[in-house]
């Protein structure tokens, strides 16, 4: 069975090449993917930092949710993320699944607009 995933990505150290990096890790590996813009938006929390460049990509896989969600991790662990106790800390990449066959998996998609303008504008009929 194939899959229609939607992706958060965002990054605030080095964010053109990180999130480029990226791109170019998950184009090759899954087929049928497409970006939305991305746009800059500033931190949340308190830790000083740069602002953020924030989009979405959307891919197809027939990989189960776990496996891809493991295979992104090491994917941000590869392109230099380091997890620090501040979830909303400075990083050089933050790749999360948000829409899985169409059903929403991560509430920031609720929470911050520029993450739901970015799934829609990949995924326009989403119902949520």
């Amino acid at each position: 069975m194939t899959h229609q995933v939607c992706i958060g990505v965002g990054s605030n150290i080095a964010p053109q090449e990180n999130i480029a990096a990226a791109q170019a890790i998950i184009r090759k590996a899954f087929s049928g993917f497409r970006a939305s813009q991305f746009v800059t938006t500033a931190p949340i929390g308190d830790a000083p930092q740069d602002d953020y460049l924030n989009g979405a990509f959307c891919i197809r896989t027939s990989w189960t949710e776990a496996r891809l969600t493991a295979w992104l991790k090491a994917t941000e662990t590869q392109l230099g993320r380091s997890r620090t106790t501040d979830r909303n800390g400075p990083r050089t990449i933050d790749l999360d699944v948000v829409v899985w066959d169409g059903k929403v998996r991560d509430e920031d998609f609720h929470e911050r607009d520029f993450l739901k303008k970015a799934v829609l504008e990949l995924l326009p009929n989403l119902e949520y």
